[in-house]
């Protein structure tokens, strides 16, 4: 691409969206350092995210999310492939839209379903794995999504690489700022 990102590009959308795998394609394409938060998190905390949540609990975690964004905003343009629950804080979509884009991956329950049905790292999900749980998960989660995506795009039908490729256009016709 022949477009230097000027800030932070940050990917946020329920769990299973896709969000991990198009940002990867997304950094490659526009030649940005990617970030996975729960990543980096899991390895700042010394455990996976599934037990930050049962021996910290969520708040512990959420915090978490909240220190290293402001680390990001701070930092280098980076693709951001944010944790599903993100936006549930205030503080932390202040800090995304102060210092970035903010792209949301949407889609239907019965895809994320499908896509997240054999998972065991959504400590979420954990004992209401089914489509009811997660619409209804999702009406909750979606007004705060969809208030704080600056862009947003639906995964349904649509290869992971498809999906990167349109918000790479829109990022290119914006001149990297959207």
């Amino acid at each position: 691409m022949s477009m230097t990102l000027q800030k932070p590009l940050y990917l946020i959308g329920f769990m299973g969206s896709g969000k991990s795998t198009v940002s990867r394609h997304m950094s490659r394409a526009l030649d940005v350092p990617k970030i996975e938060m729960d990543e980096v998190l899991a390895e700042r905390a010394g455990k996976p995210i599934t037990q930050i949540f049962a021996e910290d609990g969520e708040e512990v975690f959420r915090q978490m999310e909240t220190t290293l964004l402001r680390e990001i905003g701070a930092g280098e343009p980076a693709l951001v492939s944010c944790g599903g629950g993100v936006v549930l804080r205030p503080e932390n979509v202040e800090i995304m839209k102060a210092t970035g884009t903010i792209l949301m991956l949407s889609a239907t329950p019965q895809t994320i379903f499908q896509r997240v049905r054999h998972s065991t790292k959504r400590p979420i999900l954990n004992g209401n794995m089914n489509v009811e749980f997660i619409a209804e998960l999702m009406t909750k989660r979606d007004p705060a999504y969809r208030a704080a995506a600056d862009v947003t795009v639906s995964i349904d039908g649509k290869t992971s690489d498809i999906v990167a490729k349109e918000l790479v256009e829109r990022i290119c016709q914006n001149g990297g700022f959207l």
